[in-house]
């Protein structure tokens, strides 16, 4: 029965669609982290100076949860999804790189270059993915009569 169900699910949702769907739910546990049990604010300081990690958990849980039900939308109406994906690893890499430039918190620049690229370009590679970039498997030749 497992199986059926990834089946289906895999039919319904396609590549883009499971790649929103596991990205929502990253990203709204994500924000739930910080809500249950906020890390320490190193490097966070621009954005702890307008609300508390509390606060900002709310972007990370409002974006999970854009992004993951766009994932059940056609290709093409999906693109909120990208974007609310793309918006909090962002404001988080302008934290950072905001705290190295002050001098507040020198691990920064490496914190900020990981949410660059391993949330952020790897998204924005993933929103240009077409849905049928594979071409499809090759089918069996058929026995019967040959020429």
């Amino acid at each position: 029965m497992p199986c059926r169900a990834a089946q289906w699910l895999h039919h319904r949702l396609g590549r883009r669609g499971i790649f929103l769907l596991i990205l929502g739910i990253g990203k709204t546990s994500w924000g739930m982290s910080f809500l249950l049990a906020p890390p320490r604010p190193d490097g966070l300081e621009l954005l702890t100076m307008a609300g508390s990690l509390r606060h900002w958990a709310l972007l990370w849980i409002a974006a999970g949860l854009i992004t993951g039900g766009s994932a059940f939308l056609r290709i093409g109406r999906d693109r909120w999804g990208f974007v609310a994906a793309v918006i909090p690893p962002t404001v988080w890499a302008v934290a950072y790189t905001a705290a190295v430039v002050s001098g507040h918190y020198s691990r920064g620049a490496y914190v900020a270059i990981w949410y660059l690229t391993s949330h952020v370009g790897v998204i924005m590679w993933a929103a240009t993915v077409p849905e049928h970039s594979v071409p499809p498997v090759p089918r069996r030749a058929r026995r019967g009569k040959g020429p």
